[in-house]
């Protein structure tokens, strides 16, 4: 059984910073691209895909807003994807899912996925001062 179990979340001041963890369990991290993707409040804003990482090659994506702020990491023998997540701003609040799918896709292709395969329960993140 897949299981994707994200932690980290939390309330932080505008320029601050946090850490998520997704630890995947029935599941190898080399055989499977993961992403880390976001739905924010407000009418019709759907989830948005963050940063992704194929860690069988080290491929990383990165949506343009977070750029420069976040850094997607995995380590194989945990079998957790990591997002440090600095500079954070209010724009970034929002529940944060860590979702997989089987292969190698290009990356870029998987993190503007809508329908995965494995998805977590989620984890809030609330920027505010």
């Amino acid at each position: 059984q897949v299981q994707l179990v994200e932690s980290g979340g939390g309330l932080v001041p505008p320029g601050g910073s946090l850490t998520l963890s997704c630890a995947a369990s029935g599941i190898t991290l080399d055989y499977y691209a993961i992403g880390w993707f976001r739905q924010v409040p407000g009418p019709g804003k759907g989830r948005e895909g963050v940063s992704c990482i194929l860690s069988s090659v080290g491929e990383t994506h990165y949506t343009g807003s977070v750029k420069g702020r976040f850094t997607i990491s995995s380590d194989i023998a945990k079998n957790t994807v990591y997002l440090q997540m600095n500079s954070l701003k209010s724009e970034d609040t929002g529940v944060y899912y860590c979702a997989a799918m089987r292969g190698s896709p290009n990356i870029e292709a998987f993190c503007a996925r809508t329908e995965l395969d494995y998805w977590g329960q989620g984890t809030q993140v609330t920027v505010s001062s």
